[in-house]
């Protein structure tokens, strides 16, 4: 007979919390990376088009912002 953690629904809520956490920042050094790298664009090439996709990657991140009350 094998011996089953008794975890609670918060317990696994923290252990998911956690995992998410882990991912989040994982997607963080990515973003971190890309940036440093002109999201891969070729600076000589930029256009307003590039400008607009980063203006949606900057709202996006003002949602999240006040997501977690920044």
């Amino acid at each position: 007979m094998s011996k089953r953690k008794n975890t609670t629904p918060n317990e696994n809520a923290l252990e998911a919390f956690i995992a998410k956490t882990h991912l989040i920042l994982a997607k963080l050094e990515m973003l971190q990376e890309r940036a440093e790298e002109h999201f891969g664009q070729d600076p000589d090439t930029i256009h307003w088009g590039h400008v607009g996709d980063l203006t949606r990657i900057d709202e996006g991140l003002d949602e999240v912002i006040a997501i977690i009350g920044g």
